[in-house]
């Protein structure tokens, strides 16, 4: 029995009779947070390039999907050979440079041949829906729906110029927050700030980087630098919380001085 049949076999046991009680007692609806989760590990794997992280992540990832295409099964709707069956449908239509009759330009890069299929793939499935924007779950992290629903819109037209004009308008809504707060409208001060940040995430696409993963990459840069802020006060048997602010103003130069900490 090869590793995917016995995984497969292991899920199917779980959820018999004799069964493990916490898997049988699941449901699509239970196993949401555990998918998001489990997703965002094989993210920090990656982030982290740690392969041994990444393979077992990995692992848990895949028993969520068999696990999920179990219950499936159950209620009669699919099986977990459905959905492999599905994706390899799916990679074969969207390669046809690949699988199909059409060459790629051998002249063209690889993100020239991979965003002409990407386009053509999606005017075809565009005939079938009633909005540009359709096909985005509601449940993408708000940074990385905001850059998506960006993206769909401007592969119709609707975008800004070049970066300059983005910037004009994250200047533009920056005035705005600030007439809001001086105004203290607390209704208003939300949504300037998300104006805001949607005309930041635009601005990613234009530099491009991923405000997704730019946020992550900061806020773990921070975070290092706070934990080295930590880790000097207590080699000098002190905490933060004894600390000014002129104090830690102090500290977070000096280590940021030195550059990433370990």
């Amino acid at each position: 029995m090869n590793a995917f049949r016995q995984l497969v076999s292991i899920v199917l046991r779980l959820r018999g009779e004799q069964g493990c009680p916490w898997d049988r007692a699941q449901t699509p609806a239970s196993m949401r947070p555990f998918v998001l989760e489990e997703a965002y590990e094989v993210v920090d794997a990656i982030d982290r390039g740690d392969d041994a992280e990444l393979k077992k992540e990995l692992g848990d990832v895949l028993f969520q999907i068999v696990l999920l295409a179990r219950m499936a099964e159950e209620r009669g709707v699919f099986t977990i050979e459905d959905v492999v069956a599905g994706i390899n449908d799916k990679m074969i239509v969207r390669h046809p440079h690949v699988f199909g009759d059409a060459a790629a330009d051998p002249s063209a890069s690889a993100a020239e041949v991979g965003l002409k299929a990407w386009e053509a793939r999606k005017a075809k499935e565009r005939q079938h829906r009633g909005s540009a924007l359709d096909g985005l779950p509601l449940a993408l992290p708000a940074l990385l729906r905001a850059h998506r629903v960006s993206d769909k819109a401007a592969v119709v037209g609707f975008d800004w110029p070049d970066r300059d004009s983005v910037r004009e308008k994250v200047r533009e809504e920056l005035a705005e927050l600030d007439e809001a707060i001086a105004q203290d409208d607390a209704e208003a001060i939300g949504e300037e700030f998300g104006d805001l940040l949607f005309s930041l995430v635009n601005l990613g696409r234009h530099l491009p980087v991923g405000a997704e993963s730019a946020l992550r990459k900061a806020t773990s840069k921070f975070e290092r630098r706070f934990r080295a802020i930590e880790a000097s006060f207590q080699a000098e048997g002190r905490t933060v919380h004894e600390a000014s602010m002129d104090e830690l103003e102090a500290r977070w130069a000096e280590v940021k001085s030195k550059g990433e900490a370990p």
